[in-house]
């Protein structure tokens, strides 16, 4: 075996490796892209402890104040969030007619669900531990009414929720 055949040529480049091979200008020219990005990031960042004057944030009473930016993954997040809410409160309300009693209630030709905080309780904490919070929404919602401003397990085990009439017609859709 002679000693230049299977040893490569010092000068020869491989294909791999000239695709590794990076010029000093594009290195460059790389470095000063990420600065620029990280420049304009930081000028929105209220977190960043730079000096330099920040992007005015909209006037309080503005629709666009305390949202954040259109098309941002905080946005889209956000709206992942509510409609996954949503789709619990929707079971909420499913389960109340599964659990519930009809009644009449206000004329409503016994169109109407109610069901004691407590039973609700017991049936509905085994699918999601936000049962009170769930309530809370859907009764801002509209969709179902209880007395008081908060329920309390064993304390108000016997407060009567009741699903209102527009919800129980949703729900048999």
């Amino acid at each position: 075996m002679e000693a230049g055949e299977d040893a490569p040529h010092p000068a020869r480049v491989r294909e791999e490796t000239a695709a590794c091979i990076v010029s000093v200008k594009g290195l460059k020219d790389n470095w000063q892209r990420w600065s620029k990005e990280h420049q304009e990031y930081q000028n929105h960042n209220p977190f960043s402890h730079d000096s330099r004057p920040r992007v005015s944030a909209p006037p309080r009473g503005q629709g666009d104040y305390g949202r954040p930016p259109q098309g941002s993954m905080t946005e889209q997040r956000g709206r992942e969030a509510q409609a996954h809410v949503g789709r619990e409160v929707e079971e909420l309300c499913e389960a109340i007619k599964n659990v519930g009693r009809p009644g009449d209630n206000d004329g409503s030709d016994g169109r109407v669900f109610t069901v004691e905080f407590g039973e609700l309780f017991e049936r509905y904490a085994t699918i999601s531990n936000k049962l009170v919070g769930l309530l809370l929404r859907a009764r801002r919602q509209g969709l179902l009414h209880f007395e008081g401003e908060m329920l309390w397990q064993g304390k108000d085990d016997h407060a009567v929720i009741t699903l209102t009439p527009s919800q129980v017609y949703q729900v048999d859709e």
